[in-house]
C-alpha cells in the first residue's frame, strides 16, 4: 500500500533531476565472493525472502517463528524472543526480541521492521517471485527490498550480537510485524503500540523510509534520512437522489453533482507550508541544484510567498506535495441502470495530510469546496493515529550522518519527509520518534517495488547491512 522506498525514490527523484555532480559518488556494482559472515546473513535473508507473506496466501507468523528460532539458536534467551499472534489473525503474527543493555540509565532503542509482502502473481513475473534468484549483480523477489531486506538486516544484526557475546549500554529491541502494505489488514505495529507497550517502549525508533539514490549509470548520487511522514487518509464522498426515468432527466442528476464535487476538489490547492525537515531538505537540494528549479526552492526558503518561484517547484509533483497537504478522487462508482437516472454515486478522495492537521480539519475544507447538501463526507477509517514529526535530533542525524560518509563517501545525506506512511506512523503517535535511517539504494525506475520483478542491488544490500549494524552499534553504545 504504501511502498516507502518507492516514496523515498520521488523525493530523491526531485532532487537529482538536473542535479549539479557531487565530489565524489559511489561506485555501485559487482562485488566479491561473500565472506562466511555474509553467507550466515545471506541464508537468513533468503529463507525470509523465500517464505511466502502475502495476505492472501502467506503465512507471516511463519516467518516470524524462522527469525526467532535463529535467535535463540545464536544465543539470544527465548524468554527475550516473542512470536505473538491474535486468534482472529493466526497467519498474521510477528516477533519481538529484546538484547539487553548493561545500563539502568539508558533507554531502550527499537529496530522497526515489517515482513508482509505485496502480492506477487507468477505468471506476471519473468522468475518465481518467492525464489530468490542472483542475476547481473541483483537479487531478485518480492519483498527483496520492501521490506525484507531491512527486516533481515534487524534480524542479523542481533544475531551477529548474541553470537560475539556483546554487551551494549541501551537495550535494543527489535518488531517486525505483518500488515504494513495492506491498510485493511490487521497491523502488528499498530497492535504492539496499542496493547503492547513496554514491548516497543523506547526512546526512538529506527526504520524503513530512508535509503539511496542512484543516477542509473552506476554511482550512487543520494542518502536520504526520513523525518515525519504524512498522514493517510481516505475521504468517503456519497451523492444521493430520488432518480427515476432517464427519458424525462432532471437537473439536479446525481452524477453531475458528484463529477462537480470533484472538479472543484481538484482544483483547489491547500497552502504551502514548511516544517523543520521539509525546510532543511529544501535547503540541501537547492545546493545541490543548478537549474531554475534549485533557484526556485531556494527563493522559496526565504519567502514562501514567492509566486514565481511557487509556480516552478509545482512542475515537480514530488516537490508540490512535499510542500502541502494534498487530495485526490481515486474511486467512483455510481448509476444502477443505464435507463434510469442515478440514486447514488459513491467517490473516495485520497488526502495526505501535512503534520500538524487533522483529518477532520480537511474534512471541513472539502465540504467547503464541494459546497453541496446533497452530498456527505466522512472518514473511511476513523481509527488511524495523527502522524508526529520527529525532531532532527543531532544525537540521532549526527550518527548517520558520521557513518554515512564512511559507508557512501561523498554522497550528501539529506533530511526527507515522507508524502506517504510507513508503520513508525504508530509509534510516533504513541511518543516514540521513529527515523527511516540510509540504506540500500535504488534505480531511477524504483527497482520493480510494490510491481513486476522486484529486485535489489547485491552490493547495495551488503553495505547497507554493514551500516546498519555500525548505526545500530553506536546507537546503543
Amino acid at each position: 500500500m504504501k511502498s516507502s522506498f518507492l516514496i523515498a525514490a520521488s523525493a530523491i527523484a526531485a532532487i537529482m533531476t538536473a542535479a549539479a555532480p557531487v565530489s565524489a559518488q559511489v561506485a555501485t556494482g559487482q562485488m566479491g565472493a561473500l565472506t562466511p559472515d555474509q553467507q550466515q546473513f545471506f541464508g537468513l535473508y533468503k529463507e525470509l525472502i523465500e517464505t511466502n507473506t502475502t495476505q492472501s496466501s502467506g503465512s507471516c507468523t511463519q516467518a516470524a517463528q524462522q527469525i526467532a528460532d535463529r535467535l535463540t539458536a545464536a544465543g539470544m534467551t527465548p524468554e527475550n524472543v516473542t512470536v505473538f499472534t491474535v486468534p482472529e489473525h493466526p497467519k498474521d503474527g510477528g516477533v519481538v526480541a529484546v538484547y539487553p543493555g548493561t545500563s539502568s540509565t539508558e533507554e531502550p532503542m527499537l529496530l522497526l521492521g515489517h515482513i508482509d509482502v505485496v502480492e506477487a502473481k507468477r505468471s506476471d513475473w519473468e522468475r518465481d517471485p518467492f525464489k530468490l534468484v542472483e542475476e547481473n549483480g541483483y537479487y531478485y523477489a518480492r519483498g527483496a527490498v520492501d521490506d525484507k531486506a531491512m527486516s533481515a538486516i534487524w534480524a542479523d544484526t542481533l544475531v551477529r550480537f548474541a553470537e560475539a557475546e556483546y554487551k551494549p549500554k541501551r537495550t535494543v529491541k527489535m518488531a517486525l510485524t505483518c500488515g504494513e502494505e495492506t491498510d485493511t489488514a490487521f497491523n502488528g505495529a499498530q497492535y504492539l503500540a496499542n496493547e503492547k507497550r513496554d514491548w516497543i517502549d523506547a526512546a526512538f525508533a529506527l526504520n524503513e523510509g530512508g535509503g539511496g539514490r542512484t543516477d542509473g549509470k552506476g554511482h550512487l548520487m543520494v542518502q536520504t534520512i526520513q523525518v515525519g511522514e504524512k498522514i493517510y487518509q481516505d475521504y468517503k464522498l456519497v451523492a444521493t437522489n430520488p432518480g427515476g426515468h432517464s427519458s424525462q432527466p432532471v437537473p439536479d442528476n446525481a452524477i453531475y453533482e458528484m463529477a462537480g464535487a470533484l472538479e472543484r476538489i481538484g482544483a483547489y490547492d491547500f497552502p504551502a507550508e514548511f516544517n523543520d525537515t521539509t525546510r532543511a531538505f529544501f535547503q540541501k537540494s537547492a545546493a545541490m541544484r543548478k537549474d531554475e528549479t534549485g533557484a526556485a526552492m531556494k527563493a522559496l526558503v526565504n519567502d514562501l510567498g514567492d509566486e514565481d518561484a511557487m509556480a516552478i517547484v509545482n512542475k515537480n509533483k514530488a516537490l508540490h506535495s512535499m510542500l502541502r497537504t494534498t487530495c485526490v478522487a481515486t474511486t467512483i462508482e455510481g448509476g444502477h441502470a443505464v435507463n434510469a437516472l442515478p440514486q447514488r454515486v459513491e467517490a473516495n478522495v485520497n488526502c495526505r495530510i501535512f503534520p500538524g492537521h487533522t483529518p477532520e480539519e480537511v474534512k471541513e475544507q472539502l465540504a467547503k469546496l464541494v459546497d453541496d447538501p446533497n452530498i456527505t463526507i466522512t472518514l473511511a477509517r476513523e481509527d488511524k493515529p495523527l502522524a508526529k514529526s520527529p525532531p532532527l535530533d543531532p544525537a540521532l542525524i549526527g550518527p548517520m550522518e558520521t557513518l554515512a560518509a564512511k559507508y557512501f563517501p561523498g554522497v550528501p545525506v539529506l533530511p526527507s519527509m515522507s508524502t506517504g506512511a510507513t508503520d513508525g506512523l504508530y509509534m510516533s503517535a504513541v511518543g516514540r520518534p521513529t527515523y527511516g535511517v540510509p540504506s540500500v539504494w535504488g534505480d531511477p525506475d524504483g527497482n520493480g517495488v510494490h510491481g513486476l520483478n522486484e529486485r535489489v542491488e547485491v552490493k547495495a544490500l551488503y553495505t547497507a547491512r554493514d551500516y546498519l549494524y555500525d548505526l545500530v552499534k553506536t546507537l546503543a553504545g
